[in-house]
């Protein structure tokens, strides 16, 4: 492998695999909670 395609396949820092995925599907779904307590407190449904 040469400098050039070590340097072609370097990460970029953009959103990628960082993060941990339960820690995202978590906070969506109290979210997703939180939006539903609120709608129906406010009697919107």
């Amino acid at each position: 492998m040469t400098a050039h395609s070590a340097a072609a396949r370097s990460r970029t820092g953009g959103p990628g695999n960082d993060g941990p995925k339960i820690l995202e599907h978590v906070m969506g779904w109290t979210l997703v909670i939180v939006l539903a307590m609120l709608v129906t407190q406010l009697g919107l449904l």
